[in-house]
C-alpha cells in the first residue's frame, strides 16, 4: 500500500487484496510481473468484445474479466516490489494498459449504439474519453502524488516535474541503446505537462514547499487539508466509473456511463482542483509572510 490516506477501504479490500494474493501466486510460479502486465492487457482489451453484445449474459462476462484485468494491474507492481524486478518496460506497458482496456470498452460499445445513434455517439464519445476521461484520470493521480510526496518527499511517490523529465530525455541519444527510455520520457513529459497545467497554483507554491523538512508545520498543515480532498480523487480514477459502466450496461444503457463522465465526473474534477489551489494559494500566502 501507498498510504491509507490515499487509497479507500473499497480500494483495500476489492482491489488491493485480491491483487497481494494472486501477486503471491505469481511469485511462487516465478512469473515476470511483465507477464503479469501482458495479461492483464489481453484480458482487459478483451472484455471490451463483450460489451459490444446487448445479451447482458455475455457483459456480464466481460464485466468479471475487467475485474481479473484490474486485480492484474495491481498485482504486477507489487509483484515487481516483492521480487525487486522493476523495469522501465513494466512501468511503461503499466501506465498503458488502462488504456489499451478503455479504448477497446469504448470501441465495442460505440459499434453498438453506432446503428441508433450515429455519429452524436462517437461525439459523445470523443469528448467524454479523449478530453474528460484523460484530464479526469490525470489530476486524480496527480493530487494523490502530490499528498504522499508532502508526507514522504520525492522517495515515497512518484511526482516528477516536467523540466526533470524534459531534462533526462535530453541527455539520452536516439541513435543508441536508450531510444525505447528516451521515447517514453517524451510521452511521459507530456503528461506530466499537462497535470501542471491544471494546477498553477500548485507550481507556485511547489519550490516553497521544497525547502521544508518532512513533519515541518506547513507540511503536516498540508496534509490536513489535503487528505479529504483524496475520495475524490478515488473518484476520478478506476473503480466509481467502472461502477457507473456496469450499472449502464445492467439496464441495457451503456451511453449513460459517457453521460456520466462529460458531466458530473467533470464538476468532481473541477471542484477538485478549485479546492486544492484554494489550498495551495493559502500556503503560499503562509510561507511568503516573514
Amino acid at each position: 500500500m501507498k498510504s491509507r490516506d490515499v487509497e479507500s477501504d473499497f480500494e483495500l479490500y476489492v482491489t488491493r487484496t485480491p491483487g497481494y494474493l494472486w501477486a503471491l501466486f505469481f511469485r511462487r510460479l516465478h512469473v515476470h510481473p511483465i507477464a503479469v502486465t501482458l495479461m492483464g492487457i489481453v484480458i482487459g482489451a478483451a472484455s471490451g468484445w463483450f460489451f459490444y453484445s446487448t445479451d447482458l449474459r455475455l457483459n456480464l462476462i466481460g464485466m468479471l474479466m475487467l475485474i481479473w484485468a484490474n486485480w492484474y494491474d495491481c498485482a504486477d507492481g507489487q509483484l515487481a516490489r516483492m521480487t525487486g524486478q522493476k523495469t522501465l518496460v513494466g512501468r511503461v506497458l503499466d501506465g498503458f494498459a488502462g488504456d489499451v482496456w478503455f479504448f477497446c470498452i469504448y470501441l465495442a460499445i460505440l459499434l453498438r449504439l453506432w446503428p441508433q445513434w450515429g455519429i452524436a455517439i462517437f461525439l459523445l464519445e470523443a469528448w467524454a474519453g479523449l478530453y474528460c476521461h484523460t484530464r479526469q484520470c490525470a489530476i486524480g493521480d496527480y493530487y494523490r502524488n502530490v499528498h504522499l510526496w508532502t508526507m514522504f518527499g520525492g522517495e515515497g511517490s512518484e511526482l516528477d516535474s516536467s523540466v526533470q523529465v524534459k531534462a533526462r530525455m535530453q541527455r539520452l541519444r536516439w541513435c543508441s541503446g536508450q531510444w525505447f527510455e528516451k521515447l517514453y520520457l517524451f510521452f511521459y513529459a507530456r503528461y506530466t505537462c499537462g497535470q501542471e497545467r491544471q494546477t498553477p497554483e500548485f507550481q507556485k507554491l511547489r519550490p516553497l514547499m521544497e525547502g521544508q523538512p518532512l513533519g515541518s508545520d506547513i507540511r503536516n498543515v498540508f496534509r490536513q487539508e489535503s487528505k479529504p480532498l483524496m475520495p475524490l480523487c478515488n473518484i476520478l480514477t478506476f473503480d466509481t466509473r467502472v461502477i457507473v459502466l456496469f450499472l449502464s450496461l445492467l439496464v441495457g444503457l451503456p451511453w449513460i456511463y459517457f453521460i456520466f463522465e462529460a458531466t458530473v465526473l467533470e464538476a468532481v474534477r473541477y471542484y477538485l482542483i478549485h479546492r486544492h489551489e484554494s489550498l495551495c494559494r493559502r500556503c503560499r500566502q503562509t510561507l511568503s509572510q516573514p
